[in-house]
């Protein structure tokens, strides 16, 4: 009654294959579209823009990319906040040196960029996995972040060790700087969002997702049937840090305009994005959207209830945060190791049965 694909038939190949095959499901995408890109902007203020919808458009490709190597792939990951430093420090040096090209432009570069680094770290996953190949990744994340600090190129030689961003427009309109709109920063991300969630998708359903998949499933039985391990996790790698490069580019250059390495892409920024990706669902890109916006959304709610409400002190709240993801965490990996996707998968299911569930 409430969710159903009676009626709704498929006439060729391509319409069974759609990614969205039931017509409540692509109504339903068309809408939040609409109303993301033509409602939302008109309701903003620079509270609702810095507080929740940057930190969660930006922090949905960061778990898009990590969610495709960790979730579709297998290849374990605790460098994102170094490869996140990539991306800003490469958008930096580009806004800086070509100042006459679109910053569109610099963080695709960027993007494209930390893929490389991330492709060069990359390389020990063809000899080791699991355990191992986590330490070598989290040392690529200190090793950047020391080279970051150390070479005084990557910041312009600057006294304070800043990177800041300088002003940018596209199409006239300022999305850079100290005099941006808040609703132009919100566009300009969430145009960058719709693309690498569409782009990931099309991949993770197609041949090369899954090749991504065999290998994450059984290494050694996708190799007998034909699947090449080098490609696939050299190719993994590169598209995780091509999304994590854009979003770390779009965090120093949209988000917070002035970043200091250790501060802002720090080991805890790899566990944050790990974190989302648990929480919402390995191995799907809505659970990547959905953990992004339960870690954003958590320290907002808890603020409001717990401070302002209740008069909590603000260190006892921040605490409460940490206990509170540790245990869903915990409480995830051992009920629902496929986190909130699952839950909603679960609901249209019975939606698509009711009134008959089971």
């Amino acid at each position: 009654m409430f969710y159903r694909e009676a009626g709704d038939f498929k006439t060729s190949y391509s319409k069974d294959n759609q990614t969205f095959p039931i017509k409540i499901d692509r109504v339903g995408y068309y809408l939040v579209l609409l109303v993301a890109f033509l409602v939302v902007p008109f309701m903003l203020n620079d509270y609702w823009v810095n507080a929740i919808f940057l930190p969660f458009l930006i922090y949905s490709i960061a778990a898009i990319g990590l969610n495709i190597l960790v979730g579709y792939c297998g290849q374990v990951s605790l460098g994102t906040g170094g490869f996140m430093a990539v991306g800003a420090y490469a958008c930096y040096k580009l806004m800086t040196t070509f100042p006459d090209i679109n910053i569109f432009f610099h963080v695709i570069i960027a993007g494209g960029i930390t893929g490389l680094v991330c492709v060069v770290f990359g390389l020990p996953s063809l000899r080791i996995k699991g355990f191992y190949l986590a330490v070598a990744t989290l040392a690529a994340q200190f090793f950047l972040v020391w080279l970051f600090n150390r070479v005084p190129w990557f910041y312009n030689y600057s006294a304070s060790g800043q990177i800041n961003a300088p002003e940018r427009t596209v199409f006239g309109i300022e999305v850079t700087g100290a005099n941006t709109e808040a609703w132009a920063t919100y566009l300009f991300c969430l145009v960058f969002v719709v693309a690498s969630a569409w782009i990931a998708r099309n991949l993770t359903r197609g041949m090369t997702g899954r090749k991504w998949m065999a290998i994450r499933d059984m290494d050694i039985a996708a190799e007998i049937i034909g699947v090449n391990p080098l490609k696939a996790k050299i190719s993994a790698f590169a598209v995780s840090g091509f999304f994590v490069g854009i979003s770390g580019a779009l965090f120093f250059a949209v988000y917070l305009g002035a970043v200091e390495v250790g501060e802002a892409f720090g080991i805890t920024k790899s566990f944050l994005v790990l974190f989302m990706i648990i929480i919402g669902g390995l191995g799907s890109i809505f659970g990547s959207f959905a953990g992004a916006a339960f870690l954003v959304l958590l320290p907002v709610v808890l603020k409001v209830v717990g401070v302002d409400m209740l008069g909590w002190p603000t260190d006892m709240v921040a605490h409460l945060q940490l206990v509170i993801v540790g245990g869903l965490i915990i409480l995830f990996l051992i009920l629902e190791p496929h986190g909130l996707a699952q839950l909603w998968r679960v609901t249209k299911q019975k939606l698509r049965l009711w009134p008959f569930p089971h």
